[in-house]
């Protein structure tokens, strides 16, 4: 059975996610005068985007959402996660990525951090721009000015 301090240890994040959640977000705020910053709190930072015309396609040219959700980081229990859309289906960007940070991929959008790396953290800030830029290119977000943050 476990003690009350073991069950709180596990749900409070190690103090390395913090400083690996800052690295990432620095990341993600250097894309932020293009796209709308939608959550920016301790523990999450979140980027999103207008559809573009690719996305109103692929919805029968009905608007089903105002606003898409592009990139973000947040702080979880066993890890640090980063979230990159534009990494769905994209096997040009996929074939860029080393296998050290492959390794760290879970699903098609996710890559877990547990411990501060920068070259795989350079890696991904190569990866994030040039995927931002083809997301923009394919028409899947259109081009925005920053919004306010909705909090």
């Amino acid at each position: 059975m476990k003690s009350k301090d073991q069950t709180i240890r596990r749900r409070t994040a190690p103090e390395d996610f913090n400083s690996i959640f800052a690295r990432l977000r620095v990341i993600l705020q250097k894309h932020a005068g293009t796209l709308a910053v939608a959550d920016d709190s301790d523990g999450r930072y979140c980027l999103e985007g207008s559809p573009g015309p690719a996305v109103l396609a692929a919805w029968g040219g009905k608007l089903k959402k105002p606003i898409i959700p592009v990139a973000w980081v947040q702080i979880g229990k066993a890890y640090v996660s980063y979230h990159l859309m534009p990494l769905y289906g994209n096997s040009k960007l996929h074939d860029r990525m080393s296998k050290e940070l492959k390794a760290r991929m879970q699903g098609k959008t996710c890559l877990n951090f547990k411990r501060n790396d920068e070259e795989l953290f350079k890696e991904l800030e190569r990866l994030t721009a040039t995927g931002l830029a083809a997301f923009r290119k394919a028409g899947y977000v259109s081009d925005t000015t920053q919004r306010k943050m909705r909090l």
